[in-house]
């Protein structure tokens, strides 16, 4: 993590791990770094205004598959950056990928992606990605 700007991604969210995220076998729980890319996903979409698009016109995106890589275990207590970049835009989808950095180990923990595709909530199919939405994605673009 020493050598990782974070400044050099176009997301990121920078957030402490609490103790009740861990499991049984005293470390954070496989589920709630999906968690962990959900906040940072959601940082974007209330930088591009999506959900006052969803609330005007019930169309919105919906993560349509997601996955993560583990890399090392993460424990209480400590702080994570989650860094996040959008690729392969199309018209009714993109990918976002994710990384997340343990600050306490000094490297990334888990590595993770998700296919987000736009939907008309009124009859439950795919739809085009708004234009404002599809021009504002563009900002999030980059990554490794």
């Amino acid at each position: 993590m020493a050598n990782v700007d974070f400044k050099e991604y176009p997301l990121s969210q920078t957030q402490a791990i609490v103790w009740n995220d861990m499991d049984a076998l005293q470390h954070i729980n496989n589920t709630v770094y999906f968690r962990y890319f959900e906040d940072v996903r959601v940082v974007m979409l209330e930088a591009l205004k999506v959900f006052d698009f969803v609330k005007s016109h019930n169309i919105g995106p919906v993560v349509a598959s997601t996955r993560c890589d583990y890399r090392a275990p993460l424990v209480y207590p400590d702080t994570i950056t989650t860094i996040s970049w959008v690729e392969n835009i199309q018209e009714k989808r993109y990918t976002m990928k994710y990384e997340i950095h343990s600050h306490n180990q000094q490297r990334c923990v888990a590595e993770g992606e998700a296919l987000i595709v736009y939907c008309d909530f009124n009859t439950g199919k795919s739809c085009p990605i708004p234009a404002e939405t599809l021009e504002g994605l563009q900002a999030y673009v980059g990554g490794q």
